[in-house]
């Protein structure tokens, strides 16, 4: 089949559909990926077509969020622009849309319209359940009714942000008009197929889940088979003992000085060794025993890590369990203190520090946490043992050859 994969915002909301992208193309589909224009390069390494969406990936709800009101008007600026740009992605045509957990809302519209088939291609539980509250802008528990209410709730937001670029796209399309409540509701009752692309050891699946909900395993970003890490870097980590990785990611950019300052103390004062992603914050480390790194394969680089610092992003919070590496999660926003918490619940992860908390002596002694007890190291590499047994990949691509048939 002709596949068309959609998928936007910031790098780990893309990277992870290179790789699923691959093993479709592998089992013998034609497979494009339409993505923002930043991540051109990304996609045409992994040898899939390119189809660019031109929206600014930084409007997704990245970055340092100034409160719940700057977040949904950043969200709603990206939504805008989404519209048309998925719009234009897929004239080319195709047989069958994936779409992820952005473009999902939208892509309802454009599947009715290329009177095609579709297929939720998640990364995360953004449906509702008693068994845990919504993952963005969730905090504890209210119980099984109040979590399930809050869920609801929560998708009743993102319709009314969907709205306009909803009306607009369906009247460009030529679609008769109809409230996005009204196609969701319309999608939920024909059981439309949603693959989650999370660990059931992490987040199994909910129980009452409707029909059509999987929980399949991550698939990851592509790399090729015959990549090396830069000399640089194979120099550094044969330097000396196994350093401690941090990184923000696509978070917090114009935070770069504070965190830089930040980050090399912390590793001072823990005595270990470090490796600074500089990200989207522009973080960067000086001494013999900091080295400043660029964008790197995570599965790759973390396996060699002693402890990895992070944004608790889903992508990068599941690649550190995956090498059995445990964690110091610093959520900033969206779903990532979900993700901290459900860390540390496996117990490979120290107790979240909230971004907004933050400070080097705190760190520090989260540093020596994970490095110096074995806890959670072996829990960390108890969830590696659990996921190796996984093909998330594998099982999107017998679903889209039973949708073939």
């Amino acid at each position: 089949m002709r596949i068309l994969v959609t998928a936007a915002g910031s790098h780990g909301d893309v990277a992870p559909y290179t790789g699923l992208g691959a093993r479709l193309r592998d089992a013998g589909h034609e497979v494009a990926l339409a993505a923002p224009e930043a991540f051109r390069g990304l996609v045409a390494d992994s040898g899939l077509d390119f189809r660019p969406l031109p929206v600014d990936p930084r409007g997704a709800g990245s970055g340092l969020a100034g409160g719940r009101s700057e977040l949904l008007a950043r969200a709603a600026v990206f939504i805008g622009q989404l519209g048309d740009a998925l719009a234009d992605a897929a004239v080319p045509g195709a047989d069958l849309l994936l779409l992820s957990t952005t473009t999902a809302p939208l892509g309802w519209h454009l599947a009715e319209a290329m009177e095609v088939p579709g297929m939720g291609v998640y990364l995360q539980p953004t449906l509702p359940t008693r068994e845990f509250p919504p993952v963005v802008g969730g905090g504890r528990s209210l119980g099984s009714w109040g979590n399930r209410a809050a869920g609801a709730l929560g998708q009743r937001v993102v319709d009314r942000l969907h709205a306009e670029a909803a009306r607009r796209l369906r009247s460009r399309l030529g679609l008769p008009a109809i409230s996005q409540t009204a196609r969701r509701r319309a999608v939920e009752r024909a059981n439309w197929p949603v693959l989650h692309g999370f660990s059931p050891t992490v987040v199994p699946r909910p129980t009452d889940w409707r029909e059509g909900l999987r929980v399949v395993g991550n698939w990851w970003p592509h790399v090729a088979e015959d990549y090396c890490l830069p000399a640089e870097v194979e120099d550094f980590l044969r330097a000396g003992p196994p350093p401690v990785f941090i990184g923000f990611g696509s978070m917090a950019a114009g935070q770069g000085r504070r965190l830089s300052a930040l980050a090399v103390e912390a590793l001072r004062w823990a005595g270990v060794r470090g490796m600074v992603q500089a990200g989207w914050a522009g973080i960067a480390g000086e001494g013999d025993d900091v080295l400043t790194v660029g964008e790197l394969p995570h599965a790759r680089l973390f396996p060699h890590m002693a402890a990895v610092v992070h944004h608790a992003g889903a992508g990068t919070a599941a690649a550190a369990l995956r090498a059995g590496v445990p964690s110091v999660p610093v959520p900033v926003t969206a779903d990532q203190p979900f993700w901290a918490e459900r860390l540390t619940r496996l117990g490979a992860a120290t107790a979240p520090i909230p971004f907004a908390g933050l400070t080097a002596d705190r760190l520090a002694e989260a540093v020596r946490q994970t490095v110096e007890g074995r806890r959670l190291r072996e829990r960390a590499q108890e969830a590696a043992r659990a996921m190796a047994k996984e093909d998330g990949a594998g099982l999107v691509a017998e679903a889209v050859m039973a949708m073939g048939r």
